[in-house]
């Protein structure tokens, strides 16, 4: 008698949990509440890092990989064997190779 007794109130309970559920109000989105579109502007998107005119913060900041080893590493090797001639250049430093100039190779520019 006692477990008819269990399973009825156990029943109650689930009945009065999805009567409520039910009927509870959907949120409905708000014009209002829309979510902002940040526009950036294409100088914004294309700007590079220029490898012989950035310092090492610049270096280090901007590309991935490049921690402040390696950015002042790119720039003693500009400082002893002058301006980078191209991009794939960056490969002669040392520290730095075709996986990080290939994660980078978008970002950079030598002029």
């Amino acid at each position: 008698m006692h477990t008819g007794y269990f399973h009825s109130l156990v029943f109650a309970l689930l009945a009065s949990v999805s009567v409520a559920a039910i009927a509870a109000p959907t949120a409905k989105p708000e014009a209002g509440n829309a979510p902002l579109v940040v526009e950036i502007s294409p100088e914004t998107q294309s700007e590079k890092v220029d490898l012989n005119l950035a310092d090492a913060p610049t270096l280090q900041r901007e590309l991935a990989g490049v921690g402040e080893a390696k950015a002042k590493a790119i720039v003693a090797y500009r400082e002893s064997n002058g301006p980078f001639a191209s991009v794939d250049e960056l490969l002669e430093v040392k520290g730095i190779g075709k996986a990080i100039l290939d994660k980078n190779r978008e970002k950079l520019d030598v002029n």
